[in-house]
């Protein structure tokens, strides 16, 4: 159904922001540069829920020190704005709130969203959510001020691997020059977001990576994240990020993947590929995402997810 956001944000006196779990700078950006935008268009204040933890460099975002992860479920909003959601269970038990608004909204891009909710800005062709919201903002005569452009840029920025995923398209390069022309400052926001690492950060990673086990000449490689291994860094849910693509790195990779403990019988797998298409694979087990990089979540043991993930992946290979 076609979304005037004008109208809907108008009549809403009560807004939520949503993220998705283990939120990245894609969702991040996304919903603070809407938080803003709402702010400065209609001079109302919407709250933002982060769906697990805020990743440490993230925090210079603007306005991200506002959002919080809310547990009364009895609160109930006028509208709720889903950013960078691929599928509804990514917001966890957040999702009353969004089951329980008078309006809901789904502003997205991957090729998998099943479009769900009472209005729906799905473009999958736009490399991030940030460019779904560049896009809208500008179409409908939405001014972006140097607060939001950060914002939108990160989201763009990082859901592109800095410009270099296969989602960077022409359109991606003329939106962002459009946000550097409101003020942004890339190399600022690339230092922020790739160069503020702790030192648990890295040494957690390395130790990841150097337990990879490879696979068919070497064409499949994958570690493992148990809880134990979390404990042992005092790791976040975000030490994983960009694991995956370390991996993937690799010159005989084809497809790589992390598989991590979320407990004894639910495992996270985050998998990346050069070639093939992992959003396929994924969505046999209930997950999705983009062509090259996607993710799911399987109800067994790790060791056990391997077997029936890398069955699968062999299948494709």
């Amino acid at each position: 159904m076609s979304c005037n956001l004008d109208n809907i944000i108008k009549n809403a006196k009560k807004i939520l922001l949503l993220s998705h779990m283990n939120p990245d700078g894609d969702t991040l950006g996304s919903m603070c540069a809407m938080y803003s935008m709402i702010y400065k268009r209609f001079k109302k204040k919407a709250d933002m829920n982060i769906v697990s933890s805020l990743p440490y460099n993230y925090k210079f975002l603007p306005n991200i020190g506002l959002a919080q992860r809310y547990y009364d479920h009895s609160l109930i909003y006028d509208l709720v704005i889903t950013l960078d959601v691929a599928a509804i269970d990514r917001v966890l038990d957040s999702k009353v709130f969004f089951d329980k608004a008078k309006i809901t909204v789904n502003i997205d891009h991957h090729k998998t969203n099943p479009k769900f909710g009472d209005y729906q800005i799905i473009e999958p062709n736009a490399s991030s959510c940030g460019e779904v919201l560049y896009n809208y903002f500008k179409s409908n005569g939405w001014e972006i001020d140097t607060e939001s452009a950060i914002c939108l840029y990160t989201a763009i920025m990082t859901d592109t691997g800095n410009f270099k995923y296969e989602n960077t398209s022409s359109d991606t390069f003329r939106a962002v020059a459009d946000l550097v022309d409101c003020g942004v400052i890339p190399n600022e926001i690339y230092k922020k977001c790739y160069e503020t690492k702790t030192k648990n950060f890295v040494l957690f990673q390395n130790y990841c990576v150097n337990k990879a086990e490879f696979s068919d000449d070497n064409k499949i490689v994958y570690t493992t994240v148990y809880k134990k291994d979390l404990e042992k860094f005092n790791a976040g849910d975000d030490y994983t990020d960009g694991i995956a693509e370390t991996l993937r790195a690799i010159e005989t990779t084809d497809i790589a993947f992390v598989a991590k403990e979320v407990d004894a019988k639910i495992t996270k797998i985050s998998m990346r590929s050069k070639k093939k298409d992992v959003a396929e694979i994924c969505s046999k087990f209930g997950g999705g995402g983009h062509t090259y990089a996607a993710g799911c979540t399987i109800k067994l043991s790790v060791s056990d997810s391997i077997k029936k993930i890398m069955k699968e992946i062999t299948s494709e290979i």
